[in-house]
């Protein structure tokens, strides 16, 4: 038992370089290597017949080999090794290229599967270069693994052999009870199979498991932090504190959904536990303004206040706009970065440690030790799944006990928000500014590029600015039919837009370079923008009416829905036009529901519903435990029932103390301390 949580270069075949390798994927020990899921399984149960498989399309078939044909030498020196086989019915050539390991290990007359791609037509068909499994032993559901430079999956799925050798009973983390009121295997059983499934019925019971368990960990830690966050206290501030005068130097009038989050913060703030709110509302619909307000109400009451963006971009951006809110009363940020100068650098920090800076605005140069607040008692985060757990964590320990606020204008349905932000409060702000009209969004084919092009320069040659957002950087040899960026700009900038002032932005340049394109297009020293997604979350461009989005089948609703958001942040009426060239019905339905709808909440649960959840932040989330991505397969009655079971464990036992729900507590504890919380103890 002690050995799967040993150091992984202790299985045979894992050397010093392996177990690099394998630190790379964040895999250390056996066990880790355990919950290393395969991404997908190569399914040998359904072999066809050689006459009925389909060209360069993957399938299996059940061949025997009949002859081994001597090898044959191109001029190039390549080796070519050809073996005769057959199905019963057809024969057909296997063929592998300088590979004379496989040749020589099939045996003539022997039976096996052979899993590839076929070639050529009805009287000759072809298979290059197909993996092979003797029907003797074959896993008929053969697991891929998620890779990395030298690690193949059969090298995993032979150490994972090994380690699934040394597993035992005693890994088990739920209690019998537990298992048997919702019909599940045991741990071990569940790893066995998941990694070699003797049939689907057998995976798919064990991917219950192995999901029902992540679901309950994670959300047993959540509303034990939560619960935790309960039992600690702060001074309260004062209630009686005057924002008459923030009010009234604010350009506009809150909106009711604006005032009542402010109220709600301030509530929080003046209470004897600390706030732990999140601040969800779509792009624009004014959550710095409330934030604004929270920062003028704890500086009222000599409190210091930090706002922490993940980008320098929106940084500058939250900076600029909280300098106009709060300086009309006395109050001026200031922003701390990673490009601000050594000099000025300490001055700001200074300027926080004797407590002259009452509010700050910054990156992760906040948390660097050397930072150090006087009184910092309110720490709010924006876009906090853009931030890993360690680096909230670190944030928050400046000030000790400090009110902690997070704003996202990613819209969460509220079943994930539940999951994911588990342990705050929701505030929703779910109107958008007067004067703000919605976005027209049209979907269509690529070949009305060129009179969107038209429609674009009309608005570029009435002053307006647009943006072209593409989904890669570079062109790509497998996907030559996506518009990238680079190559993009270029062709505009000599052809359809050579009349413009065209930009490049894109998440491969420099962070300065990133801010010099972003301050142009702010300025209007450009018209055009072509961008990858690195402008989803980028600075405010009252003036850019119209955004384009090449091939928008790519990108998920709730993406698509962010940078629609980049336009319309003005009384101008402005367009968001998605082009896309796919035919497939699912890719039309989710285009259709973008124009329908302009709620971020409404296309959230859509996206929920077509996508699943796993897949919908699309990169990893930040800060959660890897494996939920995994285990949110968009079974949502399973959420619900994980839920449920949580909170009747933790209505027994809020600390999981007892003795059936020891190994869940030791399993909450690694899940969350792996992931740089630690909240938990």
């Amino acid at each position: 038992m002690n050995d799967l949580f040993g150091s992984i270069g202790q299985l045979p075949g894992v050397g010093k370089e392996r177990t690099e390798r394998y630190a790379k994927l964040g895999i250390e020990t056996p066990f880790d290597l355990l919950y290393h899921f395969p991404r997908t399984y190569i399914d040998y149960t359904k072999p066809v017949w050689v006459e009925d498989a389909p060209n360069d399309t993957p399938v299996a078939v059940r061949c025997t080999i009949v002859q081994k044909i001597a090898p044959v030498y191109t001029r190039s020196r390549m080796a070519l090794y050809k073996i005769l086989a057959t199905d019963g019915m057809q024969d057909f050539i296997i063929t592998y290229y300088n590979n004379p390991y496989t040749y020589r290990a099939l045996q003539t007359g022997k039976e096996y599967y052979a899993y590839g791609r076929f070639t050529g037509g009805l009287l000759r068909r072809e298979l290059r270069s197909p993996q092979m499994q003797s029907v003797e032993n074959a896993m008929l559901l053969q697991p891929v693994y998620p890779q990395t430079q030298g690690l193949t999956s059969a090298m995993i799925r032979t150490n994972v052999k090994r380690a699934l050798s040394m597993l035992t009973a005693d890994v088990e983390t739920l209690s019998p009870a537990l298992l048997a009121t919702h019909d599940l295997m045991t741990l071990q059983q569940a790893l066995r199979a998941v990694h070699m499934p003797k049939n689907t019925a057998e995976l798919e019971k064990a991917q219950r498991r192995l999901a029902f368990e992540e679901l309950l960990l994670f959300q047993l830690g959540t509303r034990m932090l939560r619960s935790r966050a309960r039992t600690e206290t702060v001074t309260p501030m004062d209630p009686a504190t005057d924002l008459s005068d923030f009010y009234n130097a604010l350009p506009f009038t809150l909106t009711k959904g604006q005032q009542l989050a402010v109220d709600s913060v301030i509530e929080d703030l003046c209470g004897t536990v600390p706030m732990n709110r999140l601040l969800q509302g779509d792009v624009g619909s004014g959550k710095t303004a409330v934030a604004a307000a929270a920062c003028a109400f704890a500086a009222k009451n000599g409190i210091q206040s930090v706002l922490m963006a993940p980008t320098e971009i929106l940084a500058q951006q939250h900076y600029h706009t909280l300098s106009a809110f709060l300086a009309p009363i006395g109050l001026q940020p200031v922003l701390l970065t990673g490009s601000v100068t050594a000099a000025a650098k300490r001055k700001i920090k200074q300027q926080i440690a004797e407590k002259q800076a009452m509010v700050v605005v910054g990156t992760h140069a906040v948390i660097q030790k050397d930072t150090q607040f006087a009184d910092l008692g309110l720490v709010i985060t924006d876009e906090q799944h853009r931030f890993g757990v360690a680096q909230r964590a670190a944030l928050a320990e400046k000030g000790g006990v400090p009110h902690k606020l997070v704003m996202s204008a990613t819209p969460i349905p509220r079943t994930l928000a539940l999951i994911i932000y588990g342990d705050l409060d929701v505030t929703v702000i779910n109107e958008m500014p007067k004067g703000r009209l919605p976005i027209q969004t049209i979907a269509a084919t690529g070949g009305y590029r060129y009179r969107a092009y038209d429609f674009i320069k009309q608005h570029l040659d009435a002053g307006e600015q647009a943006y072209l957002v593409c989904a890669m950087i570079e062109e790509s040899e497998q996907m030559e039919n996506i518009k990238a960026a680079s190559s993009y700009a270029e062709d505009l900038r000599k052809n359809a837009f050579a009349d413009y002032r065209v930009g490049l932005l894109h998440g491969k340049m420099k962070a300065a370079e990133k801010e010099k394109v972003m301050a142009q297009m702010k300025d209007h020293e450009l018209d055009l923008l072509v961008c990858t997604t690195v402008v989803e979350v980028g600075v405010d461009v009252p003036n850019a009416t119209v955004i384009l989005i090449e091939n928008a089948d790519r990108f998920g609703l709730a993406q698509l829905h962010q940078l629609r958001g980049r336009v319309g942040r003005s009384s101008m009426q402005s367009y968001c036009i998605l082009l896309t060239d796919s035919h497939k019905e699912e890719s039309r339905e989710r285009l259709k529901i973008m124009s329908r709808t302009a709620n971020g909440f409404e296309i959230a649960e859509e996206d929920l519903k077509l996508r699943g959840p796993g897949d919908f932040f699309g990169n990893a989330q930040h800060g959660i435990p890897p494996m939920l991505q995994t285990a949110l397969t968009g079974d949502m009655p399973l959420v619900a029932e994980t839920q449920q079971a949580a909170d009747a464990i933790l209505r027994a036992d809020p600390d999981l103390r007892q003795q059936e729900n020891q190994s869940m507590r030791l399993a909450v504890l690694r899940l969350f301390r792996k992931n740089g919380a630690n909240g938990l103890n």
